[in-house]
């Protein structure tokens, strides 16, 4: 699969951007622009002042209040990237291990339901309902696919210790795309499924 295929079958984090501010105007009635405007006009200096502002005056708060503050005070720069930048910025020190992530996003691309949304430093994999699987260079040698999968944890498939309420909970290594198997593509196949 393509770069470009790569691109078209995923999202950034506009995604996001889009959802806050579609949240935001759902909350308050008005659109990101207006909030920004009202803000600038207050003087708001900075983002804890927005905040605040947001919270205490208007009870308007989380994701709602980033789409105010990225429009005021800027994007993180990482969020202004595509979706290629982003996948070649994980790897770009890490060559051998971009044919495993590369695998993963054809498999992604390819099958029905999977939406891929691109991050900074991960892969993040999701149905329609929710996300389902994330693919992270681990470490120099190593690609983690960690799964929310309701499986027993044996063989290749580890159970994670995680936090609670955390649900992604199992984890398979990959070292080569040689691990990139059927039995991989089974647990995501599942996971998906699971999740759907």
């Amino acid at each position: 699969m393509s770069e470009t295929s790569h691109a078209k079958a995923a999202k950034t984090w506009q995604t996001m951007v889009d959802s806050n501010q579609a949240l935001l105007l759902r909350k308050t009635g008005r659109d990101v622009h207006w909030w920004a405007a009202e803000g600038r006009a207050r003087g708001l200096k900075n983002d804890a002042e927005l905040r605040d502002w947001m919270r205490e005056d208007h009870g308007v708060t989380g994701y709602a209040q980033y789409a105010v503050s990225w429009e005021m005070f800027g994007y993180p720069g990482f969020m202004l990237r595509d979706a290629d930048e982003l996948i070649d910025g994980q790897y770009v020190n890490h060559p051998q291990l971009r044919p495993i992530a590369d695998a993963l996003l054809a498999w992604s691309a390819e099958t029905e339901g999977v939406e891929i949304q691109m991050r900074k430093g991960y892969v993040s994999l999701h149905s329609p309902r929710r996300k389902f699987a994330q693919v992270t260079r681990a470490n120099n040698t190593t690609v983690d696919v960690v799964l929310r999968l309701d499986a027993p944890a044996e063989g290749r498939l580890e159970a994670v210790k995680v936090r609670e309420g955390d649900f992604f909970d199992r984890r398979v290594r990959l070292r080569s795309m040689d691990d990139v198997d059927d039995e991989l593509l089974g647990y995501l196949a599942k996971a998906l499924d699971q999740n759907s």
